[in-house]
């Protein structure tokens, strides 16, 4: 059973209750990430998801990881380019601690001077460790070639030099306008009865059921489609391209994703039995659409020895190539509708997915998610729809590279 509820602040509540389970996954997510900050608040999204950790009026953050292992109840944080999401989850008999102690730090964290000053040397470390992290570096130096440094071009952690100046009133000014009740939805799935959610939340969101001015942020988007690199003494030369691609509420982006399968999205796909079957170019090679409310990105990726990237270069071409000139065989095509179907189906086995899931389709597109709805429409997409999904993408002159590894000069881009 699904349940929504909008409250007139604008907060929203999404509820997917699950009989037969012993356990509840909960968040809240937040409609804020890296591509809503400007320049001086890069890496403040991040930085805030990690000090609501650190401490609330009535708990230290000792006390809060403690009082969670105390029931035995797991609790994260992520931050994304367009989203922040705060989650727990515990056995349903502790589901109205668990969102006690997640609702607190959310709402009530004070951002104590010796924490941010620990804490701010944490991220640093993090961005360093992202820094000798390749296939990371490569994918944010690829958003930068793609987007420049605006909007989704941005990192989501920011540089170390705005960290080390962020301060208590940049943190408290930021989450008074982004973490507005209309920019909020909590979410739900797993074994809990749909009135005691709307009883917690109530109970602990209360001054969130106040309707307060939002201002929306325009994201900043502008395509620069050009090649990046970063010189690293590594032994592997990593390289990745992107194309445009379709947004995330798009009829065609369930062909979109099915295209990709038979493009890279598998040991079975085009791309890993050439590049690195045929051909012995690669172990990782990978694509992956990424998509967003304004647009998407069909993105391409591969590791190799610094002697093959020209070869890898080739051989990735060649087969995109053959990919826009050949149709979809029926085998791959009904591979990969397969292959889709079965990840939602299995998605659906874990609450903390299914909670995400829920809690994003209703902040994205303020709707509730019907995922058999989806997967009879997956039951009925055609063959013509892969092409058609296909033939929105690879625009060779929107087309950005990025590379990183002992490398003088940037990969060129036709």
């Amino acid at each position: 059973m699904t349940h929504t509820k909008k409250y007139p602040s604008g907060l929203r509540l999404v509820v997917k209750q699950i009989d037969g389970l012993l356990s509840v996954s909960m968040g809240v997510v937040v409609g804020t990430g890296s591509c809503y900050e400007t320049q001086d608040e890069n890496g403040i999204s991040h930085f805030i998801e990690h000090m609501m950790f650190k401490g609330t009026e009535k708990r230290n953050a000792f006390e809060i990881s403690d009082a969670m292992d105390r029931i035995g109840a797991q609790v994260n944080a992520f931050t994304s380019k367009d989203i922040t999401c705060y989650y727990a989850k515990s056995t349903s008999d502790h589901a109205g601690e668990a969102f006690d102690i997640l609702s607190d730090f959310v709402l009530n964290s004070v951002f104590p001077e010796e924490e941010m000053d620990r804490e701010k040397g944490v991220v640093c470390e993090e961005i360093s460790m992202s820094e000798d992290t390749p296939d990371d570096l490569c994918l944010d130096v690829l958003a930068e070639a793609y987007f420049g440094q605006e909007g989704y071009g941005k990192p989501i952690l920011g540089p170390a030099k705005n960290v080390r100046g962020f301060t208590r009133e940049d943190l408290f000014s930021y989450i008074e306008e982004r973490y507005n009740p209309e920019n909020i939805v909590i979410s739900f799935a797993g074994n809990i009865d749909i009135h005691q959610a709307e009883e917690m939340v109530e109970k602990h969101f209360e001054r969130m059921l106040e309707k307060r001015a939002f201002k929306k942020r325009d994201k900043v988007i502008e395509l620069k489609c050009g090649s990046l690199f970063r010189n690293k003494d590594i032994e592997q030369v990593h390289i990745a391209y992107a194309w445009p691609s379709l947004p995330r509420d798009d009829k065609l982006m369930d062909a979109a994703i099915v295209m990709n399968t038979v493009l890279g999205g598998g040991m079975s796909s085009r791309l890993f039995q050439k590049v690195r079957e045929q051909m012995g170019l690669a172990y990782s090679v990978y694509s992956y659409i990424s998509s967003f409310t304004e647009g998407g990105l069909l993105i391409v990726y591969a590791a190799v020895n610094p002697s093959n990237v020209s070869k890898a270069q080739d051989a990735i071409m060649q087969t995109i190539d053959g990919f826009c000139k050949e149709k979809i065989t029926k085998e791959e095509f009904l591979r990969g509708k397969e292959q889709l179907k079965a990840s939602i189906i299995l998605s659906q086995e874990n609450t903390a997915s299914q909670m995400i899931a829920y809690g994003k389709n209703m902040l994205y597109k303020n709707e509730l998610l019907d995922l058999e709805a989806r997967v009879k429409d997956i039951d009925a997409m055609t063959m013509e729809d892969c092409e058609r999904a296909l033939s929105m993408n690879f625009d060779v002159s929107k087309m950005a590279a990025a590379a990183v590894g002992k490398l003088k000069k940037p990969l060129i881009i036709r």
